[in-house]
């Protein structure tokens, strides 16, 4: 694929803007076309949703705000909150907005191609229909805080979204912003007692859990969803001029989007951490729905911030200071890049993993582990992923839900390119 135009405008798939050309669509993307800094980004980010989608599974204890428990121990309450300061509502925005990214470099590549409007059209209905099953299956068969299904639904209407002009794209962002802060002040109200925040992750029965999930995911996901759509406005924004493609030509751009994004971030959720923790007791009801909204608000600036980071290290990357360092730190970002390029079968691993161990209905972990043990956990489930990725990655092998994906998208033949 060429390089990207800095100033790429809106690609409009409405049926009347149809051109001439092959009625079908090229292949997926192959690990040569790959670009760096989205897949580091996305390797990175799914050791964040591993430490934030632990703690929902512990149960049988009474819970502070967010569904994280309300511990005395000094090093559980201290995960507690830099979870919350630096992870809770950071990773998925930062997640949705490389999803709005990579859409743009999809379509971008098969329009150039000279693939269809109307062929791209069903493209990214099948891409965004499967991500939706396969999120509804994972939801049943062990989270239902799976957020695949919310990319799914959201991706539907992102067609719309690459059809705005940069003006009403950033409007629409700021419309949204409006309920998806709203939804958020919900994280401020008390939780109830005895009540945990996944019934279905404190049901013993394997069969009424399932069901407990699917209701959990039903309404959960549409809400999520519409969340979504703000930082995925804002990667197709950014996916417009490649940021990511060449992080080298736009360092400066991500140097102080890094900044200032995780500046705002960590600004923006150190004071409901503390509440979460209960270092901060809580006052009243009113102040902490207001610690929530700005603990939500914030979170969009901050996973953007982690996305642009990961553009700046991509751009080093490519120029190493010293010989054996830069062999040590290229292993690294091979593993992470293997994660990320991997990321579905990583982020579904990571509930395959977890579920059973925590749940009452197999080794009930979730009872008895802190806050503290639970992200050591997830830290070593999270390392699992990127050694079994670059394993991978070396033999020239894609992930198993990768393979799957490609299959009902792009037809059998498509999994192995």
């Amino acid at each position: 694929m060429g390089r990207l135009d800095p100033a790429v405008g809106p690609l409009d798939l409405r049926p009347a803007q149809d051109v001439a050309g092959p009625p079908g669509t090229r292949g997926p993307v192959g690990a040569a076309e790959r670009h760096l800094a989205p897949d580091l980004a996305r390797g990175a980010m799914l050791l964040l949703i591993a430490l934030a989608n632990a703690p929902v599974l512990l149960y049988d204890r009474p819970l502070s705000l967010r569904g994280h428990l309300a511990e005395a121990g000094w090093a559980d309450r201290l995960v507690t909150f830099a979870t919350t300061a630096f992870v809770d509502g950071r990773a998925y925005p930062m997640f949705a907005a490389l999803l709005g990214y990579g859409v743009v470099s999809l379509v971008r590549r098969q329009l150039d191609a000279g693939a269809t409007h109307a062929a791209v059209r069903r493209l990214l209905r099948r891409r965004h229909l499967a991500l939706l099953g396969i999120g509804l299956v994972h939801a049943v068969a062990l989270f239902s805080g799976d957020v695949l299904g919310a990319y799914g639904l959201a991706g539907l209407v992102i067609v719309a979204l690459l059809a705005m002009s940069d003006g009403r794209l950033l409007l629409t962002a700021g419309l949204l912003a409006i309920p998806f802060v709203a939804v958020g002040a919900t994280y401020g109200v008390p939780p109830e007692p005895h009540v945990p925040y996944l019934p279905s992750a404190a049901e013993p029965s394997p069969l009424t859990a399932a069901a407990l999930r699917l209701g959990e995911w039903l309404p959960a996901t549409p809400v999520s969803a519409l969340g979504m759509l703000v930082p995925i406005c804002l990667g197709v924004w950014a996916g417009r001029r490649g940021h990511l493609d060449q992080p080298d030509r736009y360092a400066r751009t991500l140097r102080w989007a890094a900044w200032a994004g995780i500046g705002v971030g960590v600004l923006g959720g150190v004071p409901f951490a503390l509440v979460v923790a209960g270092v901060w007791p809580a006052t009243s009801l009113g102040v902490d729905l207001g610690l929530a909204v700005l603990h939500t608000g914030t979170g969009v600036a901050g996973g953007l911030g982690l996305a642009a980071l990961a553009g700046l290290v991509a751009a080093r990357t490519a120029h190493p200071a010293g010989t054996a360092r830069a062999s040590a730190t290229s292993r690294v970002i091979s593993g992470l890049a293997a994660c990320g390029a991997r990321s579905l079968s990583c982020y579904l691993a990571q509930s395959v993993v977890l579920v059973p161990l925590l749940s009452p209905w197999a080794l009930g972990l979730g009872a008895r582990l802190g806050s503290a043990a639970t992200a050591l956990l997830a830290v070593a489930t999270w390392l699992a992923t990127v050694l079994g990725s670059a394993w991978l990655a070396r033999h020239g092998r894609r992930g198993p839900a990768e393979v799957a994906l490609r299959r009902i998208v792009y037809g059998s033949s498509s999994a192995r390119s």
